[in-house]
C-alpha cells in the first residue's frame, strides 16, 4: 500500500484541456494511490474544487476560457482555498512562466513532459506541508474552544465563588463534587455571627465611616471563611452566615467551624480595639448549631442565592443573637462533638425565640488541641 494511501484517501484535481495529459496524470496518480478527479477548464476547475475540496491541484497554464495563472488568482482570493497546494504545469519555457506562476501564487512547477519521479516527489512534499497546515488549523481550532470553554469555567467559577471558598469552587467546576445548587438534604453546622452595637453605630456614624468598619470586617472575616474551607451563604451588614459539610462532606464539620469560631474572634478583638480609638463601640457574638438543612439555589432566573432553610438555621441565628459581647455560643449537639479540641463552659438553658423548649448552650472558652 502506498504512503498516500495507508494515510487515507487524499484527493488531487487535475486541471488540464488536453485528453491525453489528463489520461496520464490520472494514471500515474491513480497508481500510487491517489483519488484523482479532472477538470477540462479553468471555469469547471473553481467548481470542482468547492465541491470536492482537494488536497492538492495540478494546474495546467495555458487553457481556454481562462488561464491557469487566472485559477490560481482566484483560489488565493479565496479564504477556504488560500492555502491550497497548487502545482502549475506547462511546456512554455520554465524561466519566465515560472516567476508568473509564483506571483499568481502557485506552491510549485512542473514542466512538460512530465517526469514521474519528479512529479511524485512534488506532489508529496507538498501534500507534507498541507498535513502540517491542516495540523496547525486543527490546533487553533482546539485552542479556540478550550479558550471558550476556559472563559465559561472561569465565568461560573466568579458565581460559585460567590458562596464557596475557591478550593471548592473549583472542584465543582471540574466536576469532582456534584452539582451544589441542585436541592439536596444534608447535616451542616452552621455559623451566624454578627456586631454588637452596630444598629446604634450606624446611626450616629458618617456613611463613610459605617463602610470603613464593613470592608475591614468583611475583609477579615472573609480570610478565615475562606481559609477553613466554610461556605458563605450570606451576609447582610454586620451580620454572616458560613456552614460546613456542603457542598463537600468534610469529616469535622463542628470542630471546624469552631476553630473558625475562634479565629474570627481572636481578630475581632484587635479590630474592635482599632475601632474604639476611633469612637466606635462596638463588639461581637457567634452561635454555632448543627442539624439537617434542605441546601440548594433560591431565587429566580438571573439571580440565584445559595440557601439553607432548616431548624438548625434558626438556631445558629437564636445563639448568636443571644450571646454577649465576645461569646460563642454552642449548641448542646457542637458542643459535644468539640470535647477533645475545646473547653466550654455550660451557660444553662436559653429560651430561644422559636424553639418551644428551653435550648441548652456552651460558651467556648478555649481550645485544648491544634488543628490536624
Amino acid at each position: 500500500m502506498s504512503e498516500a494511501a495507508s494515510r487515507g484517501p487524499v484527493r488531487i484535481l487535475v486541471v488540464d484541456d488536453t485528453p491525453m495529459n489528463v489520461k496520464l496524470l490520472e494514471g500515474v496518480l491513480s497508481g500510487h494511490g491517489y483519488a484523482v478527479s479532472t477538470a477540462p477548464s479553468g471555469p469547471v476547475a473553481l467548481e470542482r474544487v468547492r465541491e470536492d475540496r482537494p488536497d492538492l491541484v495540478l494546474l495546467d497554464v495555458v487553457m481556454p476560457e481562462m488561464s491557469g495563472y487566472e485559477v490560481c488568482r482566484r483560489l488565493r482570493a479565496d479564504e477556504a482555498t488560500r492555502l491550497l497546494p497548487v502545482i502549475m504545469v506547462t511546456a512554455l519555457d520554465p524561466s519566465t512562466e515560472r516567476v508568473k506562476g509564483i506571483e499568481a501564487g502557485a506552491d510549485d512547477f512542473l514542466t512538460k513532459p512530465i517526469n514521474q519521479p519528479e512529479l511524485l516527489a512534488r506532489v508529496r512534499s507538498l501534500l507534507r506541508i498541507k498535513s502540517l497546515h491542516d495540523e496547525l488549523a486543527e490546533l487553533n481550532r482546539t485552542l479556540e474552544r478550550r479558550v471558550t470553554d476556559q472563559v465559561a469555567q472561569l465565568e461560573r467559577l466568579g458565581r460559585l465563588r460567590r458562596f464557596f471558598s475557591p478550593q471548592l469552587a473549583e472542584l465543582i467546576v471540574s466536576g469532582d463534587a456534584e452539582d451544589p445548587l441542585r436541592s439536596h438534604r444534608r447535616e451542616i453546622t452552621v455559623v451566624f455571627i454578627d456586631l454588637r452595637g452596630f444598629t446604634a453605630f450606624a446611626e450616629t456614624a458618617e456613611p463613610e465611616e459605617v463602610m470603613t468598619v464593613l470592608r475591614e470586617y468583611h475583609a477579615e472575616m472573609g480570610r478565615i471563611i475562606v481559609d477553613a474551607e466554610g461556605t458563605l451563604e450570606r451576609f447582610t451588614g454586620d451580620g454572616m452566615m458560613i456552614f460546613f459539610n456542603d457542598p463537600v462532606p468534610v469529616p469535622d464539620p463542628g470542630p471546624r467551624a469552631v476553630r473558625m469560631a475562634m479565629a474570627m474572634r481572636e481578630r475581632i478583638v484587635g479590630l474592635t480595639d482599632s475601632w474604639r480609638k476611633r469612637g466606635f463601640d462596638l463588639d461581637f457574638g457567634i452561635g454555632i448549631a448543627q442539624g439537617y438543612a434542605t441546601i440548594g439555589a433560591i431565587g429566580f432566573e438571573g439571580r440565584l442565592d445559595y440557601g439553607a432553610i432548616g431548624t438548625v438555621t434558626n438556631m445558629a441565628s437564636r445563639l448568636c443573637g443571644e450571646a454577649k459581647p465576645g461569646q460563642i455560643l454552642l449548641s448542646q449537639r457542637v458542643a459535644s462533638g468539640v470535647e477533645g479540641i475545646a473547653h466550654c463552659e455550660t451557660v444553662g438553658e436559653l429560651a430561644l425565640k422559636g424553639f418551644q423548649r428551653p435550648v441548652k448552650a456552651y460558651n467556648v472558652v478555649q481550645l485544648t488541641a491544634p488543628a490536624s
